[in-house]
């Protein structure tokens, strides 16, 4: 058996690597048994010979099924512990509809992620990293905010659902997808998919957008267009325009809101140009150099007889056009 016992060593991983795959190793393992095995079975004897040879098997089989080295995480890794995640919003991702998946590093190794995204049903599809092809290194201890980006809501999806988080860990041998379940802390989810909810049915009556925006002298109230133009198809009210943290509607403003009690009828088609008067609510220059919400507009609606509110943005060129005005009456433009 000496000859059969050095075969099982030879084919169990004392081979260098590059000597050729598993297969060809075990056809080369079996020929040297075979031939010495001719010269052998008089000492040994045929059923020693055969317990050999049936050693050899197993031990081959065993060797072919050990992973190559190099390999990659286990595809079904977990979260390290101590590593948590949490999916907020805050102002400034507003208006791009970012959030930030915000992962903390409480392990004792360090922490290497690629590919981010979010996955919860009341979105249409999954949030995925803004800046793609990035990975994020964190050290024991430390934190990172991945940017991702909100994909549209899905109404038929309910309102109270979880999301979870598809972190790619990354390491020297590989990568590996983790799932993991995320905390919503600032509770935004679920007021944003109300909202947008909300902003989608009420298209089904009209739709709503800022059209037009005239600077004024300092003293003298600016003029912002919104325009309301109705499909025909259902009907809705408008009931007015909330003031922001950076402006207001003047003398016209009634317990924050400028009143419009717009009723969309249904049939109706002709669209309604409001001229809303604007000035600036406050003047310190760092509320328009830090501005992330002075130009979202919380607009209060009726749809399908339910009160609620929608928001309505200016867009980025509205936007400039409008801090720029606010610097300029204030005097620090």
């Amino acid at each position: 058996m000496r000859a059969v016992r050095t075969v099982l060593r030879t084919g169990c991983g004392r081979m260098p690597r590059h000597a050729g795959s598993a297969d060809s190793r075990r056809r080369r393992a079996l020929r040297t048994v075979r031939g010495r095995a001719w010269t052998t079975h008089r000492a040994v004897g045929w059923p020693s010979l055969l317990a050999g040879f049936t050693l050899l098997g197993l031990g081959l089989a065993g060797c072919a099924g050990t992973p190559p080295t190099g390999r990659g995480p286990d595809p079904a890794a977990t979260l390290p512990a101590g590593v948590t995640v949490e999916l907020v919003q805050l102002r400034a991702d507003v208006a791009p509809r970012h959030a930030q998946v915000h992962v903390t590093n409480g392990s004792d190794e360090a922490l290497t992620i690629g590919e981010v995204r979010v996955e919860d049903p009341r979105f249409d599809g999954a949030a995925a990293r803004v800046v793609a092809d990035r990975t994020s290194t964190l050290s024991a201890g430390r934190s990172v905010d991945v940017r991702v980006q909100l994909p549209g809501v899905d109404c038929s999806a309910p309102g109270d659902a979880r999301p979870e988080v598809v972190l790619e860990i990354v390491s020297d041998s590989g990568s590996a997808e983790v799932t993991a379940s995320a905390t919503d802390p600032l509770g935004f989810i679920a007021p944003l998919h109300e909202r947008e909810c909300r902003a989608q049915r009420l298209t089904d009556a009209a739709s709503l957008a800022f059209t037009g925006f005239r600077e004024s002298p300092p003293g003298a109230p600016a003029a912002l267009e919104l325009t309301v133009t109705p499909t025909g198809d259902a009907g809705a009210t408008v009931v007015g325009v909330q003031t922001t943290n950076l402006l207001d509607f003047g003398p016209s403003t009634i317990g924050r809101v400028y009143p419009l009690d717009l009723v969309v009828a249904p049939g109706e088609q002709t669209p309604t140009v409001v001229e809303l008067p604007l000035v600036p609510s406050r003047c310190d220059p760092h509320a328009v150099q830090e501005d992330k919400r002075g130009t979202i507009f919380s607009v209060p609606v009726v749809v399908d007889g339910e009160p609620g509110e929608i928001e309505l943005f200016v867009g980025e060129d509205m936007r400039g056009r409008i801090l720029s005005w606010v610097a300029e009456w204030c005097g620090f433009g």
